[in-house]
């Protein structure tokens, strides 16, 4: 990874004041260009949400906003506020996730948010009773937990024994319950088989897949219309600078076709996309405080760890790093330095979990150098334990 000029610049400056320098740098450019790209590409109906759990900063929310992201994924009354406190009306939300609480539905009827992804049966009966006492009919989709996965993604959300929705083999019997709750209407299914798939046909046969799923359910229930199919998000981001990046164009001439040959023109379909449209757009920097040769491994210890960057150990992979060289003077004549060696980048918390990166390949580091860790703009602060062992909060510092 290369450090972007703009990225670089601001790091210089900061490191003139002389604090530790434990930040995050946020340039929204490459978000705003992705959105725009995805809505010219994509074919009729498809609407590009914004998963706002990927980075609820109001940058991110502002340039969703700005770029034209049809509305916001949320799946918390505190998101729900965020994003209507950014620009977007509450009829731009879609409430997804389990465990809501009856405040957050009740958020959720009284500001008619455009659709409530049911997760379970009681869920439904306890946003039927809300929408019923306020006189309302509150549009549905039924999350199911589909009978199939993607092997090869990051991270499945379907297949075996799930939280999220409704087993399918369980739809025969729970559909016609949820549809007879007379404040509920039934729109359609959201199926979210997995995140983070570089694989472009194995994203589109999980559409494929739900595809079949809807018109099983509409033989079944001729009273019934999938009019809205939520695919969830699912696309990847190359962490691993594999040169083997998503392709959204073959992504959006698949599901064209796809949506022609089940003759599903006319729909709407939901695409929620949170990494992929931010992941690129941020950079967690932290100063390397300490270097040290333990049993010949190098150990680079830096001003931030999990407590402000938790994903690279959360999910046990490296994120590109590029070290910014601030040539500092040395604390003593035979301070360790990194020449052309594979490291371990760590925080500065008591725990042996605080990585940043494991057996990652440095050319040149030494004390005082800045560690800068891209694809940071999805996951990042928010995701992190920023309270554990009570250090300074790092700065978010916005170029764009």
């Amino acid at each position: 990874m290369k450090t972007p000029q703009n990225v670089e610049a601001t790091l210089r400056e900061l490191a003139e004041k002389g604090d530790t320098l434990n930040c995050y740098i946020y340039d929204t450019t490459e978000m705003r260009k992705k959105i725009a790209h995805l809505k010219n590409i994509m074919p009729a109906g498809v609407e590009v949400f914004y998963a706002m759990k990927a980075n609820p900063h109001a940058a991110f929310l502002a340039a969703a906003l700005e770029a034209g992201a049809r509305g916001i994924e949320i799946a918390s009354l505190g998101e729900a506020e965020k994003a209507v406190a950014a620009g977007f009306d509450a009829s731009g939300l879609i409430y997804t996730g389990p465990g809501k609480s009856k405040e957050e539905l009740f958020w959720a009827v009284d500001n008619s948010i455009r659709t409530v992804h049911i997760e379970s049966l009681t869920e439904a009966h306890r946003l039927n009773a809300i929408a019923e006492k306020a006189g309302k009919t509150q549009d549905i989709l039924l999350r199911i937990n589909a009978d199939f996965d993607i092997h090869e993604a990051q991270t499945t959300f379907s297949g075996g024994s799930k939280k999220f929705g409704i087993d399918e083999e369980k739809l025969s019997s729970m559909l016609p319950q949820i549809v007879a709750l007379e404040s509920l209407n039934f729109r359609g299914l959201h199926v979210y088989a997995a995140s983070g798939v570089l694989n472009v046909a194995d994203l589109l046969k999980n559409c494929e897949l739900v595809f079949g799923m809807a018109k099983q359910i509409e033989a079944d229930h001729p009273e019934l219309l999938c009019d809205i199919i939520d695919f969830g998000g699912g696309f990847g981001v190359d962490y691993l600078e594999t040169d083997h990046d998503f392709d959204p164009q073959a992504y959006a001439d698949g599901l064209k076709a796809l949506i022609e040959s089940y003759g599903y023109q006319g729909r709407t379909f939901f695409l929620e996309l949170g990494r992929y449209l931010a992941a690129d757009s941020g950079w967690f920097c932290t100063e390397i405080l300490d270097i040290k040769d333990s049993r010949g491994k190098k150990q680079v210890i830096c001003a931030g760890g999990i407590n402000h960057f938790r994903r690279p150990a959360a999910l046990a992979i490296n994120h590109p790093l590029a070290i910014v060289s601030l040539e500092k003077q040395i604390v003593f004549d035979e301070q360790e330095s990194i020449r052309s060696e594979s490291v371990y980048f760590g925080g500065p918390l008591c725990t042996g979990a605080d990585k940043l990166a494991n057996n990652v390949y440095v050319e040149s580091a030494d004390i005082g150098d800045i560690a800068v860790f891209g694809l940071a703009g999805a996951y990042g602060l928010t995701m992190s334990n920023m309270e554990f062992l009570s250090h300074e909060r790092p700065q978010e510092i916005v170029l764009s």
